[in-house]
């Protein structure tokens, strides 16, 4: 495992200046995702290194967000750095017409890692066209058009993706006619079902799916689409017994089963893909995110053999200008080596195992504020309520609150930045992040927590 470094210059006068050049120039000209415009006040990035960020004031905060939870290599690692450099020098682009032995050592790669007989790579720039293009290739395998997916999901921004996810960020996209329909999720802590275990949520959230492919018609539905472990929905791991039935109904209906691998996969939930969690194998597999950590777009569709040979002799209705983009796929292979040599998915293990998983039980425990804590590897949730007998959220689902503000504004005093979604903090570190940095994070999560626990009970 490497340990992530420190600059050691440190942040100048010079960069704090063009950072705040930087800062006036972005409110005048940079439309920012997901935002009221007018009253955006963004933090300005100065530098980036291993597990650390430095802000516009120079100040070193301790990055347990991973970004959009995609650097899962840490910032700025020298190997990927050097591979993206040496790909320029070489191919900075091709059409993806062309052969270019970046995407091919890529697309072996990844072949090699995936379940199952996954075995054919198609190349997107990110995870939500990667979603667009797995639901097109289920329609026109299966002849069907209709979609499943659940509640409280995310499959991306792009108009279908917008459309299957399942959380309040489709609100303003949504609209008839894309061939959606939706199913409660198996998610224990908050029970649809009104479980009291996990064998019993199990049980009542697959009886409950099997209804729903039912009452929509199996004859008409195409795919089943699920995040193997949601991550900005609310990192609920599914409960023993849920993803082998999900696997089950769909081979029962002819359904295509489209794992979205975007978030956690490559390593995040201390295995390579989260389905191996549960040993299963989907139809389709999507990815992006941790494929290259981020350092340059890139997503895809890992394909099985089945739905292959569909297209082995018809034409397959889609395309990207960059799909496979060379300087993508350098950095894509670099980053799998990387991964594979410094041991970060047996890391992220051990960091799950060791230190968040008894860390967090422990802050459970402390505070009153937290309902539940709940993950695998380098991927947790901490959820905060205001009751932990009735479960009353710290915000409402789908905003924030005052305190959730005060809560942030105080990990980031502590030295985090942080992930925050509704009322829920996620620990989503860098996989190779060092056993020290981890307990740093969990110490200033600890301290920060007094500030809710004077919003509970």
């Amino acid at each position: 495992m490497s340990t992530p470094g420190t600059f050691i210059a440190g942040v100048t006068d010079a960069d704090i200046e063009e950072g705040r050049r930087a800062y006036q120039q972005d409110r005048e000209h940079v439309f920012h995702s997901w935002s009221a415009q007018a009253g955006l006040d963004p933090m300005t990035v100065l530098r980036t290194e291993g597990s650390y960020v430095w802000d516009g004031e120079g100040r070193r905060l301790l990055d347990f967000s991973s970004q959009m939870v995609n650097t899962n290599i840490g910032h700025q690692h020298p190997a990927v750095v050097r591979a993206i450099q040496d790909q320029a020098a070489k191919i900075c682009t091709i059409a993806p017409s062309h052969v270019n032995a970046a995407r091919s050592e890529a697309a072996r790669l990844i072949a090699e890692l995936t379940p199952g007989d996954l075995n054919h790579v198609f190349f997107t720039n990110g995870g939500a066209d990667a979603n667009e293009h797995a639901i097109r290739m289920a329609r026109v395998h299966t002849g069907r058009h209709k979609v499943l997916s659940a509640y409280r999901s995310y499959h991306g921004g792009t108009d279908l993706a917008v459309n299957v996810t399942g959380d309040t960020r489709r609100f303003g996209n949504d609209h008839a006619g894309v061939g959606v329909a939706r199913f409660l999720p198996a998610y224990p802590y908050r029970s649809y079902f009104d479980s009291t275990s996990e064998e019993e949520e199990t049980t009542r959230a697959l009886r409950h799916l099997e209804d729903v492919i039912l009452l929509e018609g199996p004859e008409s539905i195409a795919a089943l689409i699920l995040e193997s472990v949601p991550g900005t929905p609310g990192i609920y791991v599914p409960p023993k017994g849920y993803m082998q039935g999900v696997r089950n109904l769909a081979d029962k209906y002819g359904i295509v089963w489209i794992a979205d691998e975007v978030m956690v996969g490559f390593g995040r939930t201390g295995e390579w893909f989260a389905v191996d969690h549960w040993d299963q194998r989907p139809d389709l597999m999507t990815f992006a995110k941790g494929v290259n950590s981020g350092y340059v777009p890139l997503g895809g569709v890992a394909i099985s053999d089945e739905i292959y040979q569909t297209f082995a002799e018809r034409p397959y209705p889609g395309g990207l200008t960059y799909s496979g983009h060379p300087l993508a796929c350098a950095a894509a292979v670099a980053t799998i080596q990387a991964m594979k040599d410094e041991g970060m998915v047996e890391n992220a293990r051990r960091l799950g195992t060791e230190v968040f998983g008894p860390g967090l039980a422990e802050i459970a425990e402390k505070h009153p504020s937290v309902g539940d804590v709940r993950g695998l590897g380098c991927f947790w949730a901490i959820e905060l309520v205001k009751d932990r007998q009735t479960k009353e959220p710290l915000a409402p689902y789908g905003g924030s609150s005052a305190a959730m503000g005060e809560l942030i504004g105080a990990l980031k005093a502590g030295g985090m930045l942080p992930f925050a979604n509704y009322n829920r903090i996620h620990v989503a570190p860098p996989l190779n992040m060092s056993t020290e940095e981890a307990r740093e994070g969990l110490r200033i999560i600890d301290e920060a927590l007094s500030v809710a626990d004077a919003h509970a009970v």
